[in-house]
């Protein structure tokens, strides 16, 4: 707690310079880590005059000033906060506090998996708006029949990469499909990718301009005639890593590669981070692995029931679910990463 009032001094410090706004790049990066350290801070003084509270009554009891009712109300209040707190402590990592890109791309199966990976992209976007969390919509890609065969979030907000990390993976859809005349039961997938979006103040992040192959496209999806008549999409491709980026976001061609570029920066700094972490952990045998590619969760319509195949969470209200109500299933993943354990799947 030292180290964040010593940081909120050094950051509102700069804020009160007179060119602060000059570069709003920097003064927006400034202000989000103001308000992170600020919110842990609030955090940290309202438990402590939560445990103040719960001793003063507890003197009091024992005077007989205070029930013991009161005494045990205060002491779950207490503790619960201090849960919390706990539980919010394992998001320490520095990219843990960053905003995050969420990408959704549809499996094989045609309308079926396309439908999917729109079903996913409402979810996350509900989820996003349930917790505080802005949306930016960077890319999409309709597909043929319904639903999207691509999608592209960028999610705002303190912590939005640390909650969103465990999303990583493959997502199976087991239901009756509509788009069956004969009502067959059908299973769909779909891909989930989620990395930190890296401020350009945040880390280094050197680029050869040769090494980059730029394209650029008319925009599909929502956006508004200006969107879908002119080629103001970008896709860049960082040739020695392979990583492909997209983004329609903004209106000028200038704009959208300007934020391609960040985006791309922010992969290579996911993929570094991971690297160094596979190095660090060398995983026992019989751990699972966390690793893009990976199936992570099943939802069945039918049978009313999805399941996180890594931490074994489960609940029986899918419709739920996919209206966003992520919340239990993000902590189930993050508390069985501290200690992983494996899950028999069904």
């Amino acid at each position: 707690m030292d180290n964040r009032l010593r940081d909120i001094e050094d950051l509102t410090a700069e804020t009160l310079d007179p060119n602060f706004w000059n570069d709003s790049k920097r003064a927006e990066s400034i202000q989000r880590k103001l308000g992170v350290n600020q919110k842990w801070v609030d955090e940290y003084r309202k438990i402590a005059r939560e445990v103040d509270d719960l001793e003063g009554l507890y003197e009091f009891q024992k005077e007989g000033m205070a029930s013991e009712e009161d005494v045990d109300a205060q002491y779950a209040k207490t503790a619960a906060l201090l849960a919390d707190a706990e539980f919010r402590s394992t998001l320490n990592k520095k990219e843990d506090e960053m905003n995050a890109v969420l990408t959704i791309n549809a499996g094989a199966g045609g309308t079926e998996a396309c439908d999917w990976a729109s079903m996913l992209l409402r979810m996350y976007r509900m989820w996003a708006d349930k917790n505080d969390f802005k949306v930016v919509e960077l890319f999409e890609q309709e597909g043929d029949a319904a639903g999207i065969k691509s999608a592209s979030l960028e999610i705002r907000g303190a912590y939005a990469y640390g909650w969103l990390k465990g999303e990583n993976g493959v997502h199976r859809l087991v239901r009756i499909s509509p788009f069956n005349a004969q009502g067959k039961r059908q299973t769909s997938f779909a891909s989930v990718f989620v990395y930190p979006l890296v401020e350009d103040d945040d880390i280094e992040i050197s680029i050869n301009p040769a090494d980059i192959e730029m394209d650029v496209f008319r925009a599909s999806g929502a956006g508004g005639q200006h969107v879908n008549r002119t080629e103001s999409a970008v896709r860049l491709r960082h040739l020695p890593s392979g990583v492909v980026v997209e983004c329609q976001a903004e209106r000028s061609q200038h704009q959208n590669r300007d934020r391609a570029m960040q985006m791309l920066k922010s992969r290579l700094y996911e993929i570094e981070v991971r690297r160094r972490q596979e190095e660090k952990d060398k995983v026992e045998a019989g751990k699972s692995k966390i690793e893009w590619g990976s199936q992570i969760r099943s939802y069945v319509l039918d049978d009313r029931w999805v399941k996180d195949l890594r931490s074994g969470y489960k609940v029986h209200n899918p419709d739920a679910v996919l209206n966003g109500d992520l919340q239990e299933f993000l902590k189930a993943f993050l508390m069985w990463q501290s200690n992983p354990t494996p899950v028999e799947e069904e």
